[in-house]
């Protein structure tokens, strides 16, 4: 399936987002401002998916969702500029970024923290390859309430070895697991090239097996 999708004319929004509002909202460092400044062209509140714009009921986790257009300067988007985003927005967001002719669409599978209802919990950003314009638009999916819509909205970014049928929080806690493995299997070949005595490569190779096993095995799990 296409992750960009159609929106309907009564969910169109336009509004230019100010980063000064972002700067305030997510308590931007100078770090953080000079990325925005270097990598972000324009912000556009692009679409607005509402129980009064599509006549889908709005649940405790999903009221809203938030379709942002990004302009960028270049192919270039450091994440923290999508976290600080997120963080600023009090609704679930999903991203299209745009750079000349080309556009993709990044998201975090993002809900309320159980702990403390004024924040919220956001994973690791989801995202598609670059596509030339114009991609390829899917009819708005069908759904009974924003939170299955907002699911069906993220599946089209998830890899196709995370299982389709799971919850969605189960799918995205496989991803973050094997995404974790991954980075173990890396952090060990980084070891081992380091490593220039004989029988210490003997003991980080095997290591190695045993941790590209688990990743095998994780990856295996539907």
């Amino acid at each position: 399936m296409s992750p960009f999708f159609c929106y309907p004319n009564s969910t169109k929004y336009g509004r230019v987002v100010p980063k000064s509002k972002i700067y305030e909202y997510s308590k931007a460092s100078t770090r953080l401002k000079d990325l925005f400044i270097e990598q972000v062209d324009k912000i556009t509140w692009a679409y607005k998916l509402a129980p009064e714009t599509i006549n889908v009921r709005a649940t405790k986790s999903v009221p809203e969702i938030q379709i942002f257009e990004i302009r960028l300067k270049s192919q270039t988007l450091h994440q923290d500029i999508l976290r600080a985003i997120d963080k600023a927005i009090p609704f679930p967001l999903i991203f299209e970024l745009v750079y000349g002719d080309k556009r993709k669409v990044v998201a975090t599978y993002k809900r309320p923290n159980e702990a403390d209802k004024t924040k919220w919990v956001i994973s690791d950003h989801l995202e598609v390859p670059w596509q030339s314009a114009p991609a390829e638009r899917a009819s708005l999916p069908t759904a009974l309430d924003l939170k299955a819509l907002y699911e069906k909205l993220l599946a089209p970014l998830l890899p196709m070895e995370i299982a389709t049928e799971a919850p969605m929080q189960a799918r995205i806690d496989r991803l973050e697991e094997i995404k974790a493995q991954r980075r173990e299997v890396e952090r060990i070949e980084a070891k081992l090239q380091k490593e220039k005595q004989f029988k210490k490569k003997v003991v980080i190779n095997r290591e190695l097996r045993e941790a590209k096993q688990k990743l095998a095995d994780i990856v295996s799990e539907n």
